[in-house]
């Protein structure tokens, strides 16, 4: 049984292992061209960044750069560092003079919430908290919590709630935020505005979320693979991508019992968990809209996520439904 925040970790991006194959197909390859890579952890995920250019002692430079403003914003948005800006605001149930990127991406959280009709929201915290504890005990009841416990905290759910402003931040007494469905993006996507400033165009950033630069240096796509539900370590399809972010929610990254019945994605309404899909994977411009999107349209039948995509900044749509069939919707 899970219980770490693992739900992005389904994505396996192939382009960093065969960068070099990919440029040596029939073309002279140089030392000085092999892509500058760095790999760590990021707001509780395993991050990567592949940067590929001629100098590279520059590319190293910048990617310290990109991994200092990536660390920066988890000190802002991360539940495991105590001394966060959202850890306080949990704590505290106000922020004073927050920073311009916590205010940011809570109006942001709340304008997607707005779009989803309530789906995605990033006060499900309480929910997390409920099964969480629930499933911690020896003697916890396979059926999950009863509905006066799980009633509770959905009454201590709701985004529109929130008062954001530039000078403070303010919730209602119980509630709590979790940003881990949609920080992880925002990040990606801060990192690629840096890369860009600084003038890179092949490259292949991942803070949870993976977001490519332009294409290949060789200008094939990057290849972003899709992982197996039921298969660890097995990809179910690939994907191509060139300046698009992709991002992947499913129940299966994190479960609270054996028999996978109560998962990390939660109904923000009702405060079950999603099982509608296996998994549901979202490619946009944007890695902070992909992230968001993932998890609210677990939450959707296929034809209400259809008649949303018109509205939101989503290419396209790829379903793994319960049986395991895939299912692809297009903007």
């Amino acid at each position: 049984m899970t219980r770490t925040l693992t739900r992005r970790r389904f994505i396996r991006i192939s382009a960093a292992a065969a960068s070099l194959g990919a440029l040596s197909a029939g073309h002279p390859v140089r030392a000085e061209v092999a892509p500058v890579t760095w790999r760590g952890t990021m707001l509780g995920a395993v991050a990567t960044m592949e940067i590929h250019g001629e100098d590279r002692s520059r590319a190293e430079r910048l990617i310290a750069l990109a991994c200092a403003e990536a660390r920066r914003l988890e000190r802002l948005f991360s539940l495991y560092l105590d001394e966060s800006a959202l850890v306080a605001l949990n704590r505290t149930g106000v922020l004073i003079d927050p920073a311009a990127e916590m205010v940011d991406l809570l109006s942001t959280s709340q304008h997607y919430s707005t779009l989803t009709g309530g789906l995605f929201d990033v006060t499900v915290q309480p929910l997390w908290e409920l099964y969480a504890n629930h499933f911690a005990r020896d003697d916890a009841d396979p059926a999950g919590p009863v509905a006066t416990e799980i009633g509770a905290a959905v009454a201590r759910v709701g985004s529109h709630r929130l008062s954001v402003s530039r000078d403070r931040i303010v919730m209602p007494k119980g509630m709590a935020i979790t940003l881990n469905g949609i920080a992880q993006g925002y990040v990606t996507d801060k990192v690629v505005d840096l890369l860009r400033a600084h003038g890179i165009s092949h490259s292949l950033v991942d803070m949870g979320e993976a977001r490519a630069i332009g294409a290949r240096p060789d200008g094939r796509p990057w290849d972003v693979g899709i992982a197996d539900p039921d298969i660890v370590g097995q990809t179910k399809t690939v994907l191509p991508i060139i300046d698009r972010a992709v991002s992947t929610s499913g129940g299966y990254g994190c479960q609270f019992d054996a028999k996978a019945r109560f998962n990390h994605l939660f109904d923000p309404k009702s405060g079950g968990c999603a099982l509608r899909y296996r998994s549901v994977t979202t490619v946009s411009r944007s890695a902070t809209a992909a992230d968001a999107l993932s998890t609210a349209f677990s939450l959707m039948p296929e034809d209400e996520i259809r008649s949303l995509l018109p509205r939101v900044d989503v290419d396209r749509v790829h379903l793994i439904d319960e049986a395991g069939k895939p299912v692809e919707l297009s903007a």
